[in-house]
């Protein structure tokens, strides 16, 4: 059985304070709800911080909201999977619609990063998910499909194993608007399917997929329940450390 996955994505919040103060209240009230695997995911100004509070507990991991594909050079600005690695990060996010759609990330960069990941013993969060155009012109699993092959292009089967995807319907990123529990797990059951189609249903089966969008304390259980969903990442409801909980201990009650 896959063990869900909940993952805090702060984006471009949280000051190494306020990362302090959220982890005072978070830990406390996640308790001993140990079901899904946890993992914080700060900016890289926190990571630090973070790191040195969740090596006292075995309550969360680490993440990383993105990195470079060469170990070190002239790429002013960016951060390398070694430099990750010394923090003792576990994960990366890799792919997400903002880096696709603000900074031009293709397919072609997201697959270099997760190789890169992979090769340091990171483990990537690839995103993937359509706009609300191409949901609209009836292009989701063209979409899907064109994104899974190339994010993902050249793993092996062991490789992939170590991959975690989040279907971000980028429609529902941020607006408050959530793609419906059967919509999400329509998505989540394709691509699936996808992953079976390029490597084999034993490792399709393996993957965990988490859903993000506008995941909140309110509808997180329901959309937990759906068989093809392993987990959630989180965006602006993971700032709020009880209302996190909530959405972690939500995987919590479905055992």
């Amino acid at each position: 059985m896959r063990k869900k996955i909940i993952a805090a994505n702060w984006k471009m919040n949280m000051t190494v304070a306020e990362a302090g103060a959220f982890l005072d209240v978070f830990l406390v009230e996640l308790g001993d709800a140990n079901s899904a695997e946890v993992v914080i995911v700060p900016p890289f100004t926190a990571l630090s911080h973070v790191s040195e509070r969740l090596a006292k507990t075995e309550q969360a991991k680490l993440g990383a909201q993105n990195m470079h594909w060469e170990k070190n050079g002239a790429f002013t600005g960016e951060i390398s999977a070694q430099m990750l690695r010394e923090l003792y990060v576990r994960y990366v996010v890799l792919g997400h619609s903002e880096r696709r759609s603000l900074f031009g990330e293709t397919d072609e960069v997201v697959n270099r990063k997760v190789r890169a990941a992979l090769e340091a013993s990171l483990r990537p969060i690839v995103c993937i998910g359509e706009t609300l155009e191409e949901r609209d012109s009836g292009r989701v699993e063209a979409v899907l499909e064109k994104q899974i092959a190339g994010s993902l292009a050249g793993l092996s089967a062991a490789e992939l194993s170590h991959v975690v995807l989040a279907y971000e319907p980028v429609w529902a990123i941020g607006t408050g608007r959530t793609a419906s529990p059967a919509q999400a797990q329509e998505a989540h059951a394709f691509i699936r399917k996808q992953l079976s189609v390029h490597w084999d249903s034993s490792v399709s089966e393996k993957v965990r997929i988490q859903y993000g969008g506008s995941v909140k304390p309110q509808n997180a259980a329901e959309l937990l329940h759906q068989h093809d969903i392993d987990g959630a990442l989180v965006g602006g409801a993971s700032l709020e450390p009880r209302g996190f909980a909530e959405i972690v201990k939500a995987a919590h009650r479905l055992d």
